[in-house]
């Protein structure tokens, strides 16, 4: 089975995305609550808190983007940012790293773990 790998940096902003939707789900399930005001108000409250939640992950991440390194994909040729150890390109899924023991090796997200031994991978 082959998984789906992407950036860091787009994995974070769909997680955000949907936080924002979710928000809204948890405040139209609100309206059908109308006859009990107190029910209502949490579910209103819940939804409110879960786009807040996304503002901030947003804000997050947009610090965090600021200080990824820029790399020129080999690939596709288009800037993108790395994040870690090991990354994937933004626009075309290049596996990415700037780690001269990694070079050649088949991409692995647990790279970036800290605890890794490296011989265990092959």
């Amino acid at each position: 089975m082959e998984r789906k790998y992407s950036s860091k940096i787009n994995k974070i902003r769909t997680f955000a995305l949907s936080l924002i939707f979710i928000g809204f789900l948890i405040m139209y399930v609100g309206i059908f609550f109308r006859t009990n005001i107190w029910l209502m108000t949490i579910f209103m409250i819940l939804g409110l808190l879960s786009i807040i939640a996304s503002t901030v992950v947003y804000f997050w991440i947009g610090m965090l983007s600021t200080k990824a390194i820029q790399v020129i994909c080999p690939s596709c040729g288009k800037p993108t940012k790395m994040l870690g150890r090991v990354d994937m390109c933004m626009y075309c899924r290049e596996s990415l790293t700037l780690d001269p023991e990694l070079e050649g090796k088949e991409f692995d997200e647990n790279y970036n773990k800290k605890k890794i031994n490296l011989s265990e991978k092959g």
